[in-house]
């Protein structure tokens, strides 16, 4: 169950991500702005992402989560392989809301069955185990996009993820099963007022969710921008950006993953804010890599530099959504992953990756081509953010936590 919701995960972030790379043929076919670019793959994903992520939560509460998740990997694959035949700017869009919707069931469901497989104590390596999927299919989708899109047409790349994920969808649906007795579930699930009631008495919950939010509005800003900043600053072609930022992607993605799982889960056995401390502490320490290495001047340097702080900003993942697991009791973990998601994407997707494109068009007329170099260094100062609200939440999580 973990390997196939890992890959069902990998190809999430390989749909959601290949934009990115494909964002340089993109803006030359159909004459979008940086800010165009930003609006489409943020806020266009975003908005049906997280709107929809609290209802279907509270759907995968009392029904089987096996099967939501299978529906929402079927349509979030047929809506990429719609991206391909968008024409405009609004065709684009609207096909991106689609894999908005159809993504909003196929994370906070796969945190609860996680959660229910495996102890307390496992927990944060279990959930970075499933994360893996995040550099695994965001590197993917940058590789794979730009071999296609260099050899090919960006538009095959969005027809053949698209149709690997529906091919998927029945093989999920085989191994996946929901352990838990749907029926049993709808006798003792909760409503959203009562779920909100006790996260409201759980300020740990809120600074956590804050904390992840800012560090996505740079994680989730790279994940888009950096390809194109290195065609525009190195001079690269398209196929050398996607193989030297989808190597440090997978590379530090994997280790900083596994890093944050292990040493938190090591560490909780001691005081419970080490869920908080583990990330907010990687955080602190991605800030001179990533201003050394956006302001380098040689290729090599740049990369070798990123190397570090790509592993470091994902460090948090297993960590984070641990705790947001242990704060609430069983019946309410779907609706507050969801409830997790909403502010951490919302605010991660939706702000962070319309900013840096903002901030390259305003930075246009004195910085020419490097002004993508400027956005990114200005979006640095988010970790700063989410730093602070982890160490806010390291007080608070011992004493909000979930006794069993």
């Amino acid at each position: 169950m973990i390997a196939m919701m890992l890959i069902a995960y990998t190809l999430n972030f390989l749909d959601r991500q290949i934009i990115g790379i494909l964002a340089v043929p993109i803006k030359t076919d159909l004459g979008l702005s940086d800010a165009q670019l930003g609006l489409m793959g943020g806020l266009a994903f975003a908005l049906f992402y997280t709107g929809l992520g609290i209802p279907i939560a509270m759907l995968a509460d009392r029904h089987d989560r096996s099967k939501i998740m299978t529906a929402s990997l079927f349509i979030w694959s047929l809506m990429t392989a719609l991206c391909g035949l968008a024409q405009n700017f609004w065709q684009l869009f609207a096909a991106r809301l689609g894999v908005g919707v159809g993504e909003a069931g196929g994370v906070a469901p796969a945190y609860t069955l996680i959660s229910d497989m495996f102890p307390p104590e496992q927990r944060a390596r279990a959930i970075a185990l499933y994360s893996f999927g995040i550099p695994i299919g965001s590197a993917s989708g940058i590789v794979f996009g730009g071999v296609i899109a260099t050899l090919i047409d960006w538009r095959y790349a969005f027809f053949i993820v698209g149709i690997a994920g529906i091919l998927f969808a029945p093989v999920f649906r085989r191994f996946v099963r929901d352990p838990r007795d749907a029926a049993a579930a709808r006798t003792i699930a909760v409503g959203l007022g009562a779920v909100l009631a006790t996260l409201l008495r759980k300020p740990a919950f809120w600074l956590l969710a804050v904390g992840a939010a800012c560090s996505s509005m740079m994680g989730y800003g790279l994940f888009f921008w950096l390809p194109s900043f290195l065609v525009r600053s190195f001079g690269i072609s398209l196929l050398d950006a996607s193989l030297g930022y989808g190597a440090i992607l997978l590379t530090g993605g994997l280790a900083g993953i596994w890093l944050g799982g292990r040493l938190s889960d090591r560490l909780a056995e001691r005081s419970k804010a080490a869920y908080a401390l583990v990330p907010a502490a990687a955080f602190a320490c991605t800030l001179p890599f990533y201003a050394l290495g956006i302001s380098s001047a040689t290729l090599w340097v740049a990369l070798l530099l990123m190397l570090v702080p790509t592993a470091l900003g994902l460090v948090w993942l297993g960590p984070v959504i641990a705790a947001v697991q242990g704060v609430v009791p069983p019946p309410m973990r779907t609706t507050a992953s969801a409830i997790f998601l909403f502010i951490n994407n919302l605010i991660g997707i939706g702000v962070g990756t319309p900013a840096i494109g903002w901030l390259s068009d305003h930075f246009t007329a004195e910085y020419g081509r490097e002004a993508l170099r400027y956005a990114i260094l200005a979006g640095t100062g988010f970790y700063v953010l989410a730093m602070l609200f982890l160490l806010l939440a390291a007080i608070w999580l011992p004493r909000n936590w979930h006794r069993d």
